[in-house]
């Protein structure tokens, strides 16, 4: 069993938006610090893009991240970064097993 990243890609339209970006991070790691299986998670801004950010979760494992997903505190846990979900790619969020690590 591997541990399990899931990124969540987020967009600001300016710096206040960038400010509403993270106090909405930190009210959706709040309600998950306490959810089984989740390990930690981090918001990352872009060095050559500022207002593009990343919100990087760390599972324990791909079911403890789908039994999460699948439950219906998934969309109210998450809902205060829902405005700024990055669209432009099509794809807003990606999710990865670890594969190897030295």
């Amino acid at each position: 069993m591997s541990e399990v990243r899931v990124l969540v890609y987020q967009v600001a339209r300016d710096e206040a938006e960038l400010a509403a970006v993270r106090e909405a991070y930190h009210q959706v790691s709040g309600r998950l610090a306490e959810v089984p299986g989740m390990l930690g998670n981090e918001l990352l801004r872009q060095a050559h893009d500022p207002l593009s950010l990343v919100v990087v979760s760390r599972w324990a494992s791909m079911a403890d991240f789908e039994t999460w997903e699948s439950g219906a505190e998934h969309r109210e846990d998450t809902a205060p970064l829902r405005p700024y979900r990055d669209t432009r790619t099509g794809t807003p969020f990606a999710v990865y097993q670890v594969d190897a690590v030295h």
